[in-house]
């Protein structure tokens, strides 16, 4: 579904488990994608807070997540062949400055009181371009730092770093917000530095550039290709796309956190960081006992969950069971994630990593933005309340229609590396 994942008790401990501790590239890999996640949910926090605040208006808060689509469509074919063809960790440590140039820019506004719609829109845009490349790219280079046996734990604990950051970063932000609304960006751009340093320490003995063919139409296209021939991936990529296109509630939470549950910018942080919560928790367990058997019954399962859980949201007015909704659709956000992830990555070859994560983003992660697009583009037509509950039935029927659709995704039993499986 989203990009949600999850862990507890002692971070450094229980996220890099089972050997992935020893892997150093990979523990450093993980700390900077927190930094980099918390700095993305606090500007999010601010950007959301702000747009409402200054306009009021439900379909504007929809654009930002057009603005943050459209990047994702033009550059998808660029993206992939970039991260197959160059050194993946300078694309990650290119996109994450942008993150810092983008928080700056809100940072001045502030402080010169400039800030306004069109300068909001325009740091959304630079964040969606550089996300375009950070994100699919970083999803290739995780394999490369870890042996084969212990991808699918590193798959949990990569996702288990989105949810720890997605935990701290809106709770602390709404609170600093509260008492001065200019740290929170300056915040933001400390974190995105830090990643950035963190990811320049990352020595691995192959990078993976394997493809040095020039950029071609038959080689950017590649990746299309490679997820035509093979039902399951084409099966769970699409899932993704179209539960989260209908089911994603993340946009509207300013309406719920001002208008619905009269919580403010505190209670708004605290709305954005409950998926985490859940992600968290599941992920945490998913990385030290993964996924091995009966892989996508549990992720429909995991599906039928989300789907009941954005209903149970959208009709609460209590903040507390709003709060256990969104855990709950967090919690099987989390094993979706990781199973999709896992599935992605192991059936896919090195040399075509970078391209089928690009395609895989355009799907998954551009179905994020614009079912933010199309919450709020509900929301302003018929109401938030309506647009959360439209989206919680249309994750379920979608999941029991893919159900139908691909029945060899449905009764996939174990992950198969992409040399030691036939093309299905």
């Amino acid at each position: 579904m989203s990009e949600a994942e999850p862990r507890p008790a002692s971070v450094t401990e229980s996220v890099p488990a089972g050997g992935l501790i020893q892997q150093r590239p990979f523990v450093l890999f993980w700390l900077a994608r927190i930094a980099a996640t918390i700095g993305y949910q606090m500007m999010a926090l601010v950007i959301g807070w702000k747009i409402y605040e200054i306009t009021g208006s439900a379909f504007d808060l929809g654009v930002v997540g057009l603005i943050l689509f459209i990047p994702a469509v033009l550059l998808t074919l660029l993206v992939g062949h970039s991260a197959d063809r160059y050194d993946r960790r300078r694309i990650v440590q290119i996109a994450q400055s942008v993150y810092a140039v983008a928080a700056v820019l809100v940072t001045a506004g502030t402080y010169f009181e400039l800030l306004s719609r069109e300068l909001l829109f325009f740091a959304v845009f630079m964040i969606g371009c550089a996300r375009a490349f950070e994100l699919p790219t970083g999803h290739a280079l995780v394999p490369a730092m870890v042996p084969t046996r212990l991808l699918p734990r590193a798959v949990a604990a990569w996702s288990s770093a989105n949810q720890v950051a997605a935990i701290s970063g809106p709770a602390l932000g709404g609170l600093i917000y509260a008492v001065t609304p200019i740290a929170v960006s300056i915040i933001c751009a400390v974190a995105f530095v830090t990643s950035v340093t963190l990811v320049s320490m990352i020595r691995i003995r192959s990078n993976v550039v394997a493809n040095q063919e020039p950029p071609t139409l038959n080689s950017v296209l590649a990746g299309f290709h490679y997820i035509a021939r093979r039902k399951r991936l084409l099966g769970v990529i699409s899932l993704d796309l179209f539960v989260v296109l209908l089911g994603g509630v993340t946009a509207l939470l300013p309406i719920f956190a001002k208008d619905i549950l009269e919580v403010g910018p505190v209670g708004l942080g605290l709305l954005r960081s409950a998926p985490a919560i859940g992600a968290l928790a599941t992920a945490i367990v998913l990385s030290h006992y993964p996924v091995e058997r009966h892989i996508g019954v549990k992720m429909f399962g995991a599906v039928a969950i989300f789907g009941v859980s954005t209903i149970m949201f959208g009709l609460s007015t209590w903040f507390p069971l709003s709060l256990v909704a969104l855990v709950f659709l967090g919690a099987s956000d989390a094993v979706s994630v990781v199973i999709r992830f896992t599935l992605v990555q192991m059936e896919t070859p090195e040399e075509m990593r970078g391209r089928v994560s690009a395609i895989n983003y355009l799907f998954v992660g551009s179905s994020n933005t614009l079912g933010e697009f199309e919450s709020g583009a509900v929301a302003a037509w018929l109401g938030a309340v309506q647009s959360v509950l439209i989206g919680g039935v249309g994750s379920l029927v979608i999941a029991a229609t893919w159900m139908g659709l691909f029945p060899d995704l449905r009764k996939l039993d174990r992950f198969e590396p992409a040399d030691a499986k036939k093309e299905s």
